[in-house]
């Protein structure tokens, strides 16, 4: 599947009108979740008709898909500039910094802004389950890219799949942050990510 379906072009005004009616509804969704945002709600935050909304918008789930994807580019323009640099270890080490730092701001509260939606979404739907899987592994190529080049630098043995190290640092991270929003404490995070780190010491050389 991929990306949301493809959208008719839209003037500027309507695509600043749909860029809102999709901010208020990621705030919303983030704060209290997706069964809890209702499309009165939506229109409340964004100032928007409902004549509006579903010009843009068939239904709530198609509204909800527009929320996943806003919410992945903003994970990973959060963390882009750090992820494009990630081509060492002391690369890694700086981007498990800048995500324990993050998360000490609000004392872990929130969570991870795309794993958060897996509770609600991966069972919903084959769409939303894919839109999902897509953010994930978008995420996880920037691991993937910055593993291969540690490889191709000689910092990794050959026999390292940089592939399986993203996705165990990825499953790290999301345990991590996972848990220190139950706890509100950094800790698991913290330890879940020095265990991953570990791991990629493991394979280098």
């Amino acid at each position: 599947m991929g990306r949301i379906d493809a959208q008719p072009a839209l003037t500027a005004r309507g695509t600043a009108t749909r860029a809102r009616i999709v901010e208020a509804a990621t705030g919303l969704v983030r704060a209290h979740g997706v069964a809890n945002t209702s499309l009165d709600a939506v229109l409340a935050a964004s100032n928007a008709s409902k004549s509006q909304l579903y010009h843009y918008f068939a239904d709530k789930d198609d509204l909800v898909l527009a929320v996943v994807q806003r919410q992945t580019e903003c994970v990973l323009a959060a963390q882009e500039s750090l992820l494009k640099k990630f081509n060492s270890l002391a690369g890694l080490r700086r981007w498990r910094d800048a995500l324990v730092e993050l998360s000490q701001k609000n004392d872990g509260a929130g969570g991870c802004p795309l794993g958060s939606l897996v509770p609600e979404l991966a069972e919903s739907s084959a769409r939303t389950r894919a839109l999902l899987a897509e953010g994930f592994k978008r995420w996880e190529a920037y691991l993937v890219a910055g593993f291969t080049m540690m490889r191709t630098r000689g910092e990794l043995k050959p026999a390292a799949d940089p592939a399986d190290l993203a996705t165990a640092v990825l499953t790290a991270l999301q345990g991590g942050l996972l848990l220190a929003q139950t706890m509100r404490s950094t800790r698991p995070l913290e330890l879940a990510l020095d265990m991953a780190l570990q791991h990629v010491v493991a394979k280098s050389r």
